[in-house]
C-alpha cells in the first residue's frame, strides 16, 4: 500500500518516530510541524496519504483536509487528536478525512486506518444536525461496554467503574425514553 505520505504534527519526537516507522513500511514520508509549513509543502507535493494532527501551533489540521482533498481526491487522510471528541471527528469526516483516531497511536493503527473501507459521503451527510442527548450517549456507551463484556453485567459495571446495582437500574430503564 505504500505511497507518498505527508505527516503534520507539532511534536518533533512523535513526528520522527512515526515518520521512521511509516518509512519502514514503504512510505516516502515528508514531515511538517505546522499548518503553514504543510500549506507550503502542498503547493509542491501531491501525497497519496496524509496524517494531520488536529491541534497545531498555528491552527488546526482540519484546515489541511480540504486543501489536500481538492488537489488529490483519492488521498487517504487521517486526522489524529490527543483531544478526541465526536464533534471534531464528524467535522473531520465532513471535510473529507478518511479516518479519525485518538492519540496515542502507532504506525500499525495508522495503516489499519488507511486500509479501512472508503469513506461514505452519503452516510456522513445523514448525521443529524441535532446532537444526541447526554442520556442517549450514556445509554449507547453502556450498551457497547456491555456487549464488549459478553453481556456480563458485573464485568460491565467494573469496566464502567459503577456499582452493579446502579448499572442494573440504568439497564432497567427503557432506552426509548432517552
Amino acid at each position: 500500500m505504500a505511497g507518498e505520505l505527508l505527516l503534520v504534527d507539532d511534536d518533533p519526537a512523535f513526528g520522527r518516530v512515526m515518520a521512521t516507522a511509516l518509512g519502514r513500511r514503504g512510505f516516502a514520508v515528508t514531515l511538517a510541524g505546522s499548518v503553514g509549513e504543510a500549506r507550503e509543502l502542498l503547493t509542491r507535493l501531491t501525497p497519496t496519504h496524509a496524517v494531520f494532527d488536529l491541534r497545531l501551533p498555528d491552527g488546526s489540521g482540519l484546515e489541511l483536509v480540504p486543501l489536500l482533498r481538492a488537489r488529490q481526491p483519492q488521498a487517504r487522510i487521517l486526522v489524529l487528536s490527543g483531544y478526541a471528541s465526536i464533534p471534531t471527528a464528524i467535522d473531520a469526516i465532513k471535510l473529507g478525512a478518511t479516518y479519525y483516531l485518538a492519540k496515542p497511536v502507532d504506525a500499525d493503527a495508522v495503516l489499519r486506518a488507511f486500509d479501512a473501507a472508503e469513506p461514505a459521503p452519503a452516510a456522513v451527510s445523514q448525521v443529524p444536525e441535532q446532537p444526541l442527548s447526554v442520556r442517549r450517549v450514556e445509554w449507547e456507551h453502556i450498551q457497547r461496554v456491555l456487549k464488549d463484556c459478553g453481556g456480563n453485567v458485573s464485568a460491565a459495571a467494573r469496566a464502567l467503574r459503577m456499582h452493579r446495582r446502579t448499572l442494573q437500574r440504568k439497564l432497567g430503564k427503557r432506552s426509548g425514553s432517552l
